[in-house]
């Protein structure tokens, strides 16, 4: 794989994380007007949102007379809609579950998906080096750490977002598996009306939506709908093109380190010292996947010349 292209597609992930981070403001929404209005909503805005990019990358492409890579019409379609019915299924139990838990505990047992990634893999016969294990380990402490300040106990919120995490750690595999084969921005666009339709049936089943109350939270749906949803997933299925599974989901882990800076810098939350280190060893950990490969490799290199 081109380190270059790895590097690339790494800091794309940590953007993501970024926005999805700041995005924990806009997701309270959510517990006003429903959650599956909520996702259904800011789902087809992502979707929607999406169009004019395909458009303009087609007439790109069009008037640079670029010839485009010859795409799988049912791999693509196929590939949107498993994204988006794991997306659905998470993002509906990560909705539903952050009313019924706090949300350092929410966020902590979401981001177990750093562990249950690799774990997973292992059944699909995906190589994880030790460096990466040793990374998720200490990324695992560190969200320990940095969002479980209360005693630890398991309730009907508990199991709902760790159903979330089971179904995110799905979502990473499914886009691993399809995102090397089909247009990125067209398969998230799949995704999003796929996870808007999911959510709307589910919607006019368990809701009583309300046009009011959706408009009167416009603000956070258009950032949930554009930025987290629309730019963010994105993001995620173009950059996971070039990296590993298990790498990806320990950069997106950052989403929750996010989460608490952005209180501290925009809510004025003060971070305690238990909580400063679980974000220096969640750094720590990304640095750890960075760096091991390099450095493992320059070790390599000097075996062999020594030789």
């Amino acid at each position: 794989m081109n380190n270059k292209k790895a590097l690339r597609s790494n800091l794309l992930l940590v953007l993501t994380a970024f926005i999805w981070g700041v995005a924990f403001v806009a997701q309270h929404a959510g517990n006003e007007i429903g959650s599956f209005t909520f996702n259904a909503v800011r789902s087809f805005v992502a979707g929607i949102a999406l169009l004019p990019v395909i458009f303009f990358f087609d007439a790109r492409s069009a008037r640079l007379s670029a010839p485009k890579p010859p795409q799988d019409k049912k791999k693509l379609i196929l590939g949107g809609v498993c994204c988006g019915t794991a997306l659905f299924v998470a993002s509906s139990f990560q909705q539903i579950g952050i009313g019924y838990t706090t949300v350092g505990k929410a966020g902590f047992i979401t981001a177990l998906y750093i562990i249950i990634v690799p774990i997973l893999g292992i059944f699909l016969k995906k190589k994880v080096p030790l460096a990466v294990w040793l990374s998720v380990f200490i990324a695992a402490v560190g969200m320990y750490l940095l969002c479980i300040t209360e005693k630890f106990t398991i309730g009907m919120g508990d199991l709902l977002m760790l159903a979330c995490a089971f179904c995110f750690s799905a979502h990473i595999l499914v886009i691993d598996h399809f995102s090397p084969h089909v247009d990125g921005v067209r398969m998230s666009c799949i995704q999003f009306f796929t996870c808007s339709l999911l959510s709307a049936v589910a919607m006019f089943l368990f809701e009583k939506p309300n046009l009011p109350d959706i408009l009167s939270a416009w603000l956070p749906i258009l950032y949930a709908g554009v930025l987290s949803s629309g730019v963010g997933y994105t993001l995620q299925i173009i950059a996971q093109k070039n990296t590993n599974p298990t790498v990806a989901s320990l950069l997106m882990s950052l989403e929750s380190v996010f989460a608490v800076l952005a209180g501290w810098v925009l809510l004025g939350q003060k971070l305690s010292l238990r909580e400063l280190i679980g974000c220096v060893l969640v750094f720590a950990a990304i640095l750890l996947v960075q760096l091991a490969p390099n450095l493992f490799q320059s070790k390599k290199t000097k075996a062999e010349a020594e030789k």
